[in-house]
């Protein structure tokens, strides 16, 4: 399972694109995002995927969950969202 990794300076529309790519190779995706600018960021980027994959006849969900990441030898709570095919 392919990870991507999205900061607060990601660009959603670009963002989306990588996880279309990967939703239509294997079918389901993960983005981590940690602090609160990221998630916005992150959460953009899945409705926009939802769009793009939509145009193709693709229905995709989200699953929000919370997780723990290691961000410069501290370990951080952010949220985990998999995108996948329904």
């Amino acid at each position: 399972m392919e990870i991507i990794k999205v900061s607060s300076r990601s660009v959603p529309r670009s963002v989306a694109g990588a996880i279309c790519a990967v939703i239509r190779e294997g079918g389901s995706a993960t983005v981590e995002a940690v602090g609160a600018g990221a998630v916005n960021q992150a959460v953009k980027a899945a409705a926009v995927a939802r769009v793009f994959l939509a145009e193709e006849d693709i229905d995709a969900v989200c699953l929000p969950s919370f997780g723990e990441f290691e961000v410069s030898g501290e370990t951080k709570t952010g949220i985990t969202l998999v995108i996948e095919k329904r």
